[in-house]
């Protein structure tokens, strides 16, 4: 985005669009199971199944089209999608490794997908919506999925099961050393569902969490022209600024009004904000126009 198309913005008042205005959450968006934060003490481990938490992607596979998590849908290549089991809904993660996560974020939100790209990312499942039994269950039913397809496009996430807290922070401590963002624990006996449920916990090292774009403010100074901080309004419906973490591509080109985003911060304030929030990266919004 240049300054003067910003600055238009502005004076045209697009940026202060009411909430979903320009939304991520379109009418065809999947009804998914999220994650709450791990508490601290998480009591018997042994019942949950454990995985890495992947910095991708969210996408759900209806049968027939790829779509992102507030119902857009991505532009795969058509040889991605045929991979893919037809009328088989599939929840899972788009992946290109770790650290990889801006060059995925480009690729999927193309409107045209450059083959090249797409040959970098592999399609990793780690739910089956609708699928009968618990999630152990279901995740063996997802290998049998990705065994069958054939192709290393396709793989389900590696779940195991650890017999301690211990043992835990151990899996922790390595994932984070090799350059991932944490865990998932998902209770294996826990029937399918959907919304936000405690039978999937997310494990980090940092808070995190996530927040709808409301309006962009301007930036002064060296940020004149661009984006100073983005008004957010998180699931417990308070609303703050996010004037930190943004690169400076993201500065000239903000996530959108109605796009969701994540962000980072340090526990709550007296008042319930989130402390030292700053922005992580925006996980659903529209496709990018190339």
């Amino acid at each position: 985005m240049q300054k003067r198309q910003f600055n238009g913005w502005l004076a045209t008042g697009l940026l202060a669009a009411p909430w979903w205005a320009r939304g991520a959450a379109g009418a065809d968006a999947p009804a998914l199971l999220l994650a709450h934060k791990a508490p601290e003490r998480l009591g018997d481990v042994s019942r949950y199944l454990v995985s890495e938490k992947l910095d991708g992607v969210r996408a759900y596979w209806d049968g027939r089209r790829l779509l992102s998590r507030g119902g857009q849908s991505i532009a795969a290549p058509a040889w991605f999608t045929a991979h893919l089991p037809a009328g088989q809904s599939l929840d899972g993660e788009l992946w290109a490794g770790r650290g990889r996560f801006e060059a995925l974020s480009a690729a999927v939100r193309r409107r045209r997908p450059r083959e090249a790209e797409w040959q970098a990312i592999r399609y990793m499942l780690f739910e089956l919506p609708g699928g009968e039994g618990g999630f152990a269950q279901r995740a063996e039913r997802l290998v049998q999925i990705a065994v069958a397809a054939g192709w290393p496009g396709l793989q389900a996430v590696p779940q195991q099961r650890l017999a301690s807290e211990a043992a835990l922070r151990g899996r922790l401590a390595e994932v984070l050393r090799e350059g991932g963002e944490g865990l998932m624990l998902h209770e294996a006996e826990a029937p399918y569902q959907t919304g936000r449920r405690e039978v999937l916990l997310k494990l980090k090292p940092q808070d995190d969490a996530e927040a709808v774009v409301l309006a962009h403010l301007p930036g002064e100074g060296r940020y004149a022209g661009m984006l100073g901080a983005l008004r957010v309004r998180n699931e417990a419906g308070q609303v703050f600024l996010l004037g930190s973490g943004f690169s400076a591509a993201q500065r000239r080109a903000p996530p959108p009004v109605g796009a969701l985003v994540s962000y980072r911060y340090r526990g709550l304030t007296d008042k319930g904000l989130p402390r030292f929030a700053s922005f992580l990266r925006e996980l659903d919004g529209p496709a990018a126009a190339k």
